[in-house]
């Protein structure tokens, strides 16, 4: 079974009087071992949150427990470097004087000669850094970099690793090869972590929980299939999805939108709502006399992106795999994939 390294339970943030909590009453629970997404867009809390837990801003309200001890509430504050957490930042914060041996044992001093040499090992093995130990920062990759940054957070066998949009510096190449080495190391090392990004597909990708963030306050936490396929809100729908969403009315057993009806299994209670279809969900079938047209198609090499216009001159986006292309202008039907409907009020 697995052990809880870390609880949060209403915590708080807010630096000014006039302006909405930065964190607003968050509560969440991590398991030993697990790697958590907090998803958001710029300005949602999830830095400041990040900045809590590890200690460098101090709450308001609420409670932070790190392993079963309690580092911060009303009356307790335990400082950063006594939290037992590792902290990787987006810009790599190595130190440019030092090389890699000895960046990564800048959080060893409290252990023996050997020991630290022992545990660099393992380390730069662990990062797939062998070779280049006695390199500068500035004659290294952004990647390997950020590699040096990841080993001497792991270094000291923290309970928690820290990650501050650790890839948004780096090229996209890098970043795809990256985030799966991060998540491997992390699995590897057995360490518990909080990965910061503002990149749905990386948040998906490298997590085994996804916490959205809006507005200081957390929208939903699940799985990354379950925050995908069962959205809690329009807001986690929108920004995850990237989902269309249609103005519908009840009609029956069907949802009346100026594309078509749709039949809803969904138990929803009112007659009007929007309901959210997603991209890759929408069929697209040619028809002279269809309300819809294709305005726009993007080849993203696996599928292409249909940007359609509805009579009422809204955008709707379909992904279709690139096996038929059709042309720009065509007038198309639109159904949607069995079961892959959600109502929102």
């Amino acid at each position: 079974m697995q052990q809880q390294i870390l609880h949060l339970e209403n915590v708080s943030k807010q630096f000014s009087q006039n302006t909405l909590p930065a964190v607003n009453k968050v509560s969440l629970t991590l398991q030993q071992g697990d790697v958590l997404g907090l998803l958001g867009p710029s300005g949602c809390g999830k830095t400041t949150l990040l900045r809590l837990i590890a200690g460098f801003e101090r709450l308001e309200t609420g409670k932070i427990e790190i392993a079963g001890n309690i580092v911060s509430n009303a009356s307790t504050w335990i400082p950063p470097e006594q939290r037992d957490i590792g902290v990787v930042f987006q810009d790599y914060a190595l130190f440019p004087h030092l090389n890699v041996i000895e960046n990564i044992a800048f959080g060893l001093k409290n252990s023996s000669k050997q020991e630290a040499q022992n545990r660099i090992t393992q380390v730069l093995e662990l990062v797939r850094l062998q070779g280049l130990e006695k390199r500068y920062p500035y004659q290294l990759s952004g990647g390997q970099q950020q590699r040096v940054a990841l080993a001497r957070a792991l270094a000291p066998k923290p309970q928690i690793m820290l990650l501050d949009e650790p890839l948004s510096n780096l090229d996209i190449q890098v970043r795809l090869s990256l985030r799966e080495e991060i998540r491997d190391i992390l699995k590897a090392a057995g360490t518990s972590a909080i990965f910061v990004t503002h990149d749905q597909e990386e948040a998906l990708a490298i997590s085994d929980l996804v916490g959205v963030m809006r507005q200081g306050n957390l929208e939903q936490l699940g799985t990354p299939e379950e925050i995908y396929t069962h959205p809690a809100s329009r807001f986690v729908a929108e920004f995850v999805t990237q989902a269309n969403f249609l103005p519908a009315r009840r009609q029956g057993n069907f949802w009346e939108t100026e594309v078509g009806n749709f039949q809803l299994k969904a138990n929803y209670h009112n007659d009007i709502g929007e309901i959210m279809i997603r991209q890759e969900d929408l069929i697209l079938k040619p028809a002279i006399n269809a309300p819809v047209f294709i305005r726009t198609r993007r080849f993203l090499g696996r599928e292409y992106q249909y940007c359609l216009q509805t009579p009422s001159g809204k955008e709707l986006h379909a992904r279709i795999m690139a096996d038929v292309a059709l042309p720009i202008g065509t007038r198309v039907e639109l159904s949607i994939v069995s079961n892959a409907v959600k109502i929102f009020s």
